[in-house]
């Protein structure tokens, strides 16, 4: 799941990983390496041609929920997820957040609130008739036994975890 990095990004250094990371992990690439097609407007179709659902980051993710009828104002806040999966089959749209950390910092306390944006997106997703999963994707970094309880906290409360990659196949494709 890699690409080519923004290299205009800003801010903290710490900050300046978590972009890079974000930016060289690609849900489309990850996709088409496992033999599927996303096209120009983020159709993902298999080798035969059919649309099996439709790959959307932040802003383009809420432009398909309004494009389809989904009253955005239900959240007091507007969530943008790094990457989105909307299966048509299972009728199941798959949030999948990237965090990357390298030192101690905000982002181990960002992992707590997969069950508030969880929530967040539900609301979204029921609107539409569709069920919903929250995911990470982490950086090594989360390996070490310091975020032993975060993790097992993020799993009790129904969201998922991944190291460095997103298993294909938990996308229900």
């Amino acid at each position: 799941m890699s690409k080519i990095p923004n290299t205009h990004g800003g801010g903290a250094l710490t900050n300046a990983h978590g972009l890079l990371f974000e930016q060289t992990t690609s849900l489309n690439e990850a996709l088409i390496n496992g033999g599927y097609r996303v096209t120009d407007v983020g159709e993902v179709k298999n080798s035969r041609g059919v649309i099996l659902g439709y790959s959307r980051s932040k802003y383009d993710f809420i432009s398909y929920l309004e494009e389809h009828g989904v009253d955005i104002s239900v959240n007091s806040d507007r969530l943008l997820p790094d990457d989105a999966f909307i299966n048509m089959f299972n009728r199941t749209i798959y949030i999948i957040e990237k965090k990357y950390q390298n030192v101690a910092g905000s982002v181990d306390e960002k992992l707590q609130t997969c069950l508030y944006k969880k929530r967040q997106y539900t609301k979204l997703a029921s609107q539409i008739g569709y069920d919903l999963e929250y995911t990470y994707v982490l950086n090594d970094w989360f390996t070490r036994s310091k975020y032993a309880d975060v993790l097992e906290f993020v799993e009790e409360e129904g969201c998922h975890y991944f190291f460095n990659e997103l298993p294909l196949d938990f996308l229900g494709i």
